[in-house]
């Protein structure tokens, strides 16, 4: 399997991001890892592994990105404000940076994302963010509140980084055009501390009329990484 690893400095971060791709074509996919994980994570927890012959096989290209949650929703240094603007950063990272890495190395217009846990709110609100970028989308047990990480503030680029907020409101044409273009997976197990989340997340998308598909894994499944290996042979 051909195995890519990139690193650059990113002015728009201020940093070095490192970034490893797996295969040679295929479906494009980009992966966010678990909170603070890093861009190895996906590799060493048997994600790869559980897809490899798809990869190998030329049906998929894997890329993983590192990130910076502990710079900003975990950081607890600096204003609820600025965690918020620094994710913001990481977006336009995201989106002038990587996509165009993809697009130069894969080829495809546009790109599938994915995520575990809160790589899951990451894929979730990308895709929403950009549905002209993103043709799929596949959570894995996702939390889509954050509210959590910001101490009771809330403003107006909070809002447009909690999905449970504004997709409820969302009335544009334009995203709601594109939303029903987009293969959308809520994939969830029945044990999953973030079973309520993945419910209430499908809900709200329901209401909105935008097509999504609400996968609960039975069987006493957890928040964990032998379930999402399953969930990866099964969605990708």
């Amino acid at each position: 399997m051909r195995r890519d690893y990139h690193n650059w400095y990113s002015h728009r971060l201020g940093r070095h991001m490192e970034l490893l791709a797996y295969g040679h074509a295929g479906m494009p996919i980009l992966v966010f890892p678990t909170s603070q994980g890093r861009f190895y994570e996906y590799e060493n927890a048997g994600m790869i592994h559980a897809v490899w012959q798809k990869i190998e096989n030329g049906h998929l290209q894997v890329f993983c990105v590192d990130s910076i949650d502990s710079e900003s929703w975990y950081n607890r240094n600096i204003h609820p404000h600025d965690r918020v603007m620094r994710y913001i950063a990481y977006e336009s990272y995201l989106l002038h940076e990587v996509v165009p890495l993809i697009k130069g190395v894969n080829g495809q217009g546009r790109i599938c994302v994915t995520g575990c846990s809160l790589g899951g709110y990451h894929a979730v609100n990308f895709a929403l963010k950009h549905p002209d970028v993103t043709s799929a989308c596949i959570s894995m047990s996702g939390a889509f509140d954050m509210r959590s990480f910001m101490d009771g503030y809330y403003d107006n680029e909070f809002y447009f980084n909690n999905p449970v907020d504004y997709v409820q409101n969302t009335s544009d044409p334009w995203f709601l055009e594109r939303y029903r273009q987009m293969k959308l997976v809520l994939a969830v197990g029945d044990h999953d501390i973030c079973l309520g989340e993945n419910y209430r997340m499908a809900h709200l998308l329901g209401t909105r009329g935008i097509p999504h598909w609400l996968d609960v894994w039975t069987g006493g499944e957890r928040h964990d990484w032998p379930l999402w290996q399953r969930m990866a042979a099964k969605f990708f």
